[in-house]
């Protein structure tokens, strides 16, 4: 069974102030979901399911479904607020998305076979598919074997202004141990350190390996992922701006030893678009790679 692509499309994008998930970065209109679609078919996978808001489903459609629809076998989710487990009420107060791992569980219905997740924002590389790819399709009946794409920090971070990575631990067989979310890392004149609670600068070294959210999961995932959700409503349901993240979900799987991921390397270099003065830089990485043969000038023609 080729594996199914769950992109991560219902963001807001506060920081970068509109829909960076459509914001156009490639010579002929493409965004960046577009060159992640074309380097996962192109890597073997089958199927490309969506998660969107319901307020962007007419410009969705018109850029994305219409598009690809001849190429790929393709489908959509909403994340809504109000998706939650049974006997749970919406806050009055909620108005942010309940995040990634909330996104991932939603397109349950969608799904029937292994899969990886990513964010729509995030460029991460044809070799980065085609390592999960084939690990997806080489480990399909091991039902608690997952994995994660796994990026040295030096290639991810911005010019632009600080951002937040999981920074990740592994055993000498390459499994992840554990995963510690940093928040406030800048690349400065003096080099990579991040800002802890107390506003000390505590210096990297660049070579960390880290998580972008590229997750490759088998179907069994989504029975622990409820369950998660929902201990996670009773803790937090009532806090308005509390999410419930992927790797939240992935350090209890692993303290719990319910399912072992194998951290895969691919040697890319991620680029996105965190902050709106990101996207030259991200216009001239699609550029080159396009002159370089990587990419055709137009992807769907």
């Amino acid at each position: 069974m080729k594996p199914t692509l769950l992109i991560l499309a219902a963001g807001i994008g506060s920081r970068y102030g509109g829909l960076k998930q459509m914001d156009p970065i490639g010579p002929s209109g493409e965004a960046i979901m577009d060159y992640s679609i074309f380097d996962a078919l192109k890597a073997g996978f089958g199927k490309v399911v969506f998660v969107i808001r319901r307020q962007i489903e007419a410009d969705f459609k018109e850029m994305f479904l219409d598009k690809l629809s001849p190429f790929v076998d393709i489908d959509y989710v909403f994340q809504d607020l109000d998706m939650l487990p049974s006997g749970m009420h919406l806050p009055e107060q909620r108005k942010k998305p309940w995040g990634t791992g909330h996104a991932m569980m939603v397109a349950e219905k969608k799904i029937d076979g292994p899969f990886a997740v990513i964010n729509a924002d995030d460029y991460y590389g044809p070799l980065s598919y085609k390592v999960m790819a084939d690990f997806l399709i080489n480990n399909n009946e091991k039902e608690n074997l997952f994995s994660m794409v796994g990026f040295q920090l030096d290639k991810t971070l911005s010019e632009h202004g600080h951002v937040a990575r999981g920074v990740c631990e592994t055993n000498d067989k390459q499994f992840l141990v554990s995963i510690e979310e940093r928040l406030n890392i800048i690349k400065g004149s003096q080099g990579i350190y991040y800002i802890d609670g107390s506003d000390k600068e505590i210096s990297l070294s660049g070579k960390e390996t880290v998580s972008m959210n590229f997750w490759g999961f088998q179907v069994n995932v989504f029975k622990y992922l409820n369950q998660y959700f929902r201990d996670f409503m009773e803790e937090f349901g009532s806090h308005p701006k509390k999410e419930f993240f992927i790797p939240l979900a992935v350090t209890r799987l692993i303290a719990n030893k319910e399912a072992g991921f194998q951290v895969l390397q691919s040697g890319e270099s991620w680029f996105g678009v965190t902050y709106k003065d990101d996207k030259p830089r991200v216009v001239e990485e699609v550029r080159t790679r396009v002159d370089k043969g990587v990419y055709p000038e137009k992807l769907w023609g």
